[in-house]
């Protein structure tokens, strides 16, 4: 008989959003961006979606709630 091994997933439940996070490229802080990239952790955009990126973000549009996020707060001296 087979030696049998049993492992656990200790991994956080992370619960990503559904929606169209696949369909745009968002803003998010370059600094979360490379933490994501090193660790997996999900990042948050302006908009609020959370996702962990693993695509190029240039060959989408960008998300347009993040868009006006961004151009307000650019407009306001953030």
């Amino acid at each position: 008989m087979a030696d049998l091994e049993t492992t656990f997933d200790e991994r956080a439940d992370v619960r990503l959003d559904d929606g169209d996070h696949e369909r745009f490229a968002h803003y998010v802080p370059k600094a979360d961006i490379t933490r994501s990239a090193v660790t997996g952790q999900p990042v948050i955009a302006l908009c609020g979606k959370k996702w962990v990126p693993c695509r190029d973000p240039e060959r989408f549009p960008v998300c347009p709630e993040c868009k006006e996020i961004y151009e307000a707060r650019r407009a306001a001296g953030w």
